[in-house]
């Protein structure tokens, strides 16, 4: 995998693809895989949780969570 910083899903998305292609020719292994996959949804989910929070947000003008601030 190149040396880079994901930004966008479509980068996350070709990211994994490049990393099932070297688990597939043997580069890599499935255990590395999986942690690196675990990491790419909790990415995703993070992503998620934000979204969410903005939508409710705005459907509450008064509700703060610091933590996701």
């Amino acid at each position: 995998m190149k040396d880079s910083i994901i930004k966008t899903t479509k980068d996350l998305r070709q990211e994994l693809a490049v990393l099932f292609e070297n688990v597939k020719k043997g580069h890599v292994k499935a255990t590395d895989a999986k942690q690196l996959a675990n990491i790419a949804g909790k990415m995703i989910g993070s992503a998620k949780l934000d979204l969410e929070y903005e939508c409710i947000k705005r459907k509450y003008d008064d509700l703060k969570i610091d933590f996701l601030e």
